[in-house]
Parts: structure tokens; C-alpha cells; sequence
């Protein structure tokens, strides 16, 4: 299992909002992730919107192809875009793992 890890920038007047759809994602989009290999994946958002996301996943090219072949995913991404400063997910490498 491989570790990923990127960021994104929410909209500040949109944290609250974020927040709340994140309470209850749904499940289709749910089995989406699990089924892609997405793999104890969180979200940790800052107050000041810098949005961090993480994921164990085997190959996390092939998790995000899996993901944007499916419709429930096109159905997300066009409900959240508003959401973001900059859709672009920027991606970090790892450079330390302690295990």
C-alpha cells in the first residue's frame, strides 16, 4: 500500500457549507472509493480553507482514473466545483515516513 497525500483550497465563505456535505456523503459515492481503492482516506480542512487530503492506495494514478470513470464521481465533482478556489489538486510527495 502506497500513501498520497494533496491539497485543494476551499472557498473561505464556503467552509461551513464543505463541512456540512462532508457529513453526509453519499453512499454511491462511498462504494465509488472503496470499489476505485481508495483506501482510509480523510479530508483535514483549515480554517483558512487549505483542504489536505490522504489515502493508502497500491497505485494512486490508477485510484483516480478508477474514480473519474465513474458517473456518481462526474455527479460529485459538478456539485463541489463551487466549493474550490482552484480545482486543480496539487499533489505532494512523500519525502518521510516514520514506519
Amino acid at each position: 500500500m502506497r500513501r498520497a497525500c494533496f491539497l485543494l483550497k476551499v472557498r473561505p465563505d464556503r467552509l461551513a457549507e464543505y463541512r456540512e456535505r462532508h457529513e453526509a456523503v453519499w453512499p454511491d459515492m462511498l462504494d465509488a472509493l472503496r470499489t476505485a481503492g481508495w483506501h482510509n482516506y480523510s479530508l483535514f480542512l483549515r480554517d483558512d480553507g487549505l483542504l489536505v487530503g490522504y489515502l493508502e492506495t497500491p497505485d494512486f494514478g490508477v485510484a483516480r482514473a478508477a474514480m473519474d470513470a465513474t458517473e456518481v464521481n462526474a455527479r460529485w465533482q459538478a456539485e463541489m466545483a463551487r466549493f474550490f478556489e482552484n480545482p486543480e489538486i496539487v499533489v505532494l510527495d512523500e519525502v518521510f515516513h516514520l514506519d
